[in-house]
């Protein structure tokens, strides 16, 4: 069991990754993303919903596996971000555009952690803390996104 955990908090190792492993866990979120998009909305939302309850558990895990409070080697948390920052977008800017304003947007709200997004990191402990500020960094990049959809309605 102590390996699953090690190798869904990393990511399939992803996380042991020595430069800027969150934005390299991000990355590989994509190809999930990628089959994930391909179902209905429901269906999306419900595995994203399942995924982030599992990531929170397995976060928790790895923490006393890794013996430190968010252990920069857990991705799953940037996995659970980028499928929330990409959840039901609109349909008006090529796909790749799409991918790429996502993945920059996340990158730049998980790092610089506006308010709340520090004190939810600080104050709730565990798996849950390892993973929320991600899911409400996403949060803030899918509003983002959708402003620039609104600016930028097609640049095609």
């Amino acid at each position: 069991m102590r390996r699953l955990i090690i190798l869904l908090a990393t990511w399939w190792g992803v996380g042991f990754f020595p430069i800027a492993p969150g934005t390299v866990g991000t990355l590989a979120a994509i190809p999930l993303f990628l089959i994930l998009s391909l179902l209905p909305l429901w269906l999306y939302l419900s595995c994203v919903l399942g995924l982030t309850l599992l990531a929170c558990w397995v976060a928790g895990q790895a923490e006393a596996i890794f013996g430190e409070q968010d252990p920069q080697v857990v991705v799953i948390d940037e996995v659970v971000g980028f499928l929330v920052v990409m959840m039901a977008l609109p349909h008006t800017w090529p796909f790749w555009l799409s991918l790429l304003a996502g993945f920059v947007l996340f990158r730049a709200f998980d790092v610089s952690k506006p308010p709340p997004i520090r004190f939810l990191e600080r104050t709730v402990k565990g798996g849950y803390g390892v993973v929320l500020d991600d899911v409400l960094a996403a949060l803030y990049a899918h509003i983002a996104l959708r402003i620039l959809f609104l600016f930028f309605p097609s640049t095609v």
